[in-house]
């Protein structure tokens, strides 16, 4: 591992900019701010705010991030473009925006294709080099560090190889410190990346960086190409947000430099930070975060066939590629049909429970599940479900009430108003107790009737909450009578769990999840049994 330096490989975020043209996404100043102080806990090396010339949001970012920002470790870029046409760089008002954002570094967009050149700027080739060589020596003549991203690099030196040589060229004699070479469509393919920086390297010695666009799913493997080609500058941008299929995942690029390619990019430790910046981020953004990421994903280390998590009890190497704990991440074992008694011994350890010595069990739950799978169910997705289920067979079941019936009332009111419902009636620790609750759907209302019901025996359920709730139809060729599946999540204010439930009708099913529910949710808490329950 290459010790850390970080200028020898600069490692460039532009979520701000960049990944904001993400169909969907909206930041807020806030926002912004708080994202960027993420990406700094990370350690990123350089966050490009936005382009203060071109809105009032950028505007006021930069304004706001002179007092709010307090960066240890990233330098704040502003980013816009080369002076334009027939104008002097010192008297355009978007290169004065530029130089008075209050940033040590700016990052200028310049055309590098020809056909860019004369038809998007509709101007000529000499004084499309000209905007490059004098908007770089004004802004190199404030004093700031100036990068500049040679925008469809890749598709103008296949047409014009000369001519996007000479953008690389002028750039740097300018003084731009970092020419980006700009793989603007996302179009090119890993060798062919590694054959264009190559060549650029070895025709201009300018110091080059990358940027590539996710087009053809290769942008990650684009950019750490190029840094083995000889680029020494990386943007990309925070879960891989951006226009159209998103930029390069900066983390995903940032865990193959340091594990694959024994770069150290990031202070000492950082990188465990990995997973809680890619989730903090995608909160902020208000982004579901894709299970399936590399690296970051809460699936990216989960094991499901029952053949993997024998070789994972053995040596968790054998089916993972760098330890989970590298990036942040944990290993985890899901159970499904698939599973094995390796699987179950592996997911029993992380719940505390000793299975070594188990065998009968083992294949009594091992059973259970595979024929619930078949019925309907997804263990997989429901944690807190298999758990009880686990327990129940290893350590004993364990009641907290006897039901004696619930049922539920939907009613349609004369102003047009739907309520629903629920009444609940069990027994706990030998005290009857009948529960009537409305809510704003029939599971809303049978959650809040459970709870009511069981609340004096076990107050602690005051600070359980339903905060998630899924359908799915199983077997769409039966219509309204097919089987139902549903997911429910609950919370405690400190932490979810999900449980499941299957049935023909969807209120059994959702009572079923609900049950599950509260019983783990008795279980967290530390609540005593009801030694005469049965249900």
């Amino acid at each position: 591992m290459r010790p850390y330096d970080p200028d020898s490989l600069h490692i460039y975020d532009t979520t701000l900019r960049d990944g904001t043209q993400q169909e969907g996404l909206s930041l807020s100043v806030g926002d912004k701010l708080a994202i960027a102080r993420h990406l700094d806990d990370l350690g990123v090396g350089f966050i490009e705010g936005g382009w203060p010339g071109s809105n009032p949001k950028d505007a006021e970012f930069f304004d706001r991030a002179r007092t709010e920002l307090n960066l240890t470790t990233a330098r704040l870029a502003a980013f816009g473009a080369t002076r334009r046409a027939g104008r002097a760089a010192a008297d355009d008002p978007q290169v004065a925006a530029l130089r008075d954002a209050g940033t040590s570094v700016v990052c200028l967009v310049a055309k590098s294709d020809l056909r860019h050149v004369e038809r998007a700027l509709r101007t000529d080739a000499a004084e499309n080099l000209a905007m490059i060589r004098d908007t770089v020596a004004h802004l190199r003549a404030e004093g700031k560090r100036v990068f500049l991203d040679a925008e469809h690099f890749f598709d103008g030196y296949r047409a014009h190889p000369d001519y996007a040589l000479a953008v690389v060229r002028t750039a740097a004699q300018a003084g731009a410190e970092v020419v980006v070479l700009c793989d603007t469509n996302g179009g090119m393919l890993p060798g062919r990346i590694s054959e264009v920086v190559g060549r650029v390297l070895e025709a201009t010695g300018a110091r080059l960086g990358i940027h590539c666009h996710d087009d053809t799913d290769c942008a990650v493997a684009n950019s750490l190409v190029a840094v083995e080609a000889g680029v020494t500058h990386v943007q990309g941008t925070a879960n891989g947000y951006g226009e159209r299929c998103g930029n390069a995942n900066l983390f995903s690029i940032i865990a193959g430099l340091e594990t694959k390619l024994e770069r150290a990019v990031l202070p000492p430790g950082r990188l465990r930070e990995l997973v809680r910046v890619a989730h903090a981020i995608d909160e902020v953004t208000n982004s579901a975060p894709d299970p399936h990421r590399p690296y970051v994903g809460t699936s990216a280390f989960a094991h499901k066939a029952g053949l993997h998590a024998s070789a994972v009890k053995i040596d968790p190497d054998m089916y993972q590629h760098i330890d989970p704990a590298m990036v942040g991440n944990d290993m985890r074992m899901l159970v499904s049909e698939l599973a094995g008694r390796a699987t179950l011994e592996l997911k029993g350890r992380e719940l505390g429970l000793d299975l070594s010595n188990e065998r009968d069990a083992l294949g009594r739950v091992l059973e259970l599940i595979k024929q619930r799978e078949a019925a309907g169910f997804a263990y997989e997705g429901a944690e807190a479900s298999f758990e009880l289920l686990l327990r129940d067979e290893v350590t004993g079941r364990v009641r907290y009430y006897t039901l004696e019936s619930w049922r539920v009332i939907v009613e349609r009111r004369p102003d047009g108003e739907v309520v629903s419902e629920a009444t609940v009636k069990l027994t706990s620790h030998g005290a009857r107790h009948v529960a009537t609750a409305e809510g704003n759907g029939p599971v809303n209302a049978l959650d809040r009737a459970l709870r009511d019901a069981l609340e004096k025996s076990y107050p602690g359920l005051a600070d359980l909450e339903l905060v998630d709730f899924k359908v799915r139809i199983l077997d769409g060729r039966q219509g309204s009578g097919a089987v139902t599946r549903v997911l429910v999540g609950t919370g405690d204010g400190r932490s979810r769990w999900d449980t499941i439930g299957v049935d023909e009708n969807i209120i059994a099913a959702s009572w079923s999840a609900l049950v599950d529910a509260v019983n783990y949710g008795l279980r967290r808490q530390g609540e005593r049994p009801d030694p005469a329950a049965v249900s």
